[in-house]
C-alpha cells in the first residue's frame, strides 16, 4: 500500500489538510486537476445523478487509495548545525 501511497504522492494526488469537507477526495482531486474544489464536489454529485450508486463505491476507495497531504512541519527538510 505504501508503494501506491508514494506513487500517486508523487504525482501530486493527496488528500489536502485544508479545505476537507469529508476526507478530502474531492479536494485533492481538484486540486490535482487545478479546478476549484466546488466544482469537482458538484460534478461528483451530477455524475452520481447519470451514474447512480457509483460513487458510493470509489469515494471510499479513494479514502483509502489517495495518502492525506503531510504537514508542513514533517515536510521541511532537518536542519543541521
Amino acid at each position: 500500500m505504501n508503494a501506491v501511497h508514494d506513487s500517486l504522492a508523487r504525482q501530486g494526488l493527496v488528500r489536502p489538510q485544508d479545505g476537507r469537507m469529508i476526507a478530502g477526495v474531492c479536494a485533492g482531486l481538484a486540486r490535482r486537476f487545478g479546478l476549484d474544489p466546488w466544482i469537482a464536489r458538484l460534478l461528483f454529485v451530477l455524475v452520481l445523478f447519470v451514474v447512480p450508486g457509483s460513487q458510493i463505491l470509489i469515494y471510499p476507495v479513494l479514502w483509502l487509495v489517495m495518502p492525506a497531504e503531510k504537514p508542513a512541519w514533517q515536510t521541511a527538510e532537518p536542519t543541521t548545525f
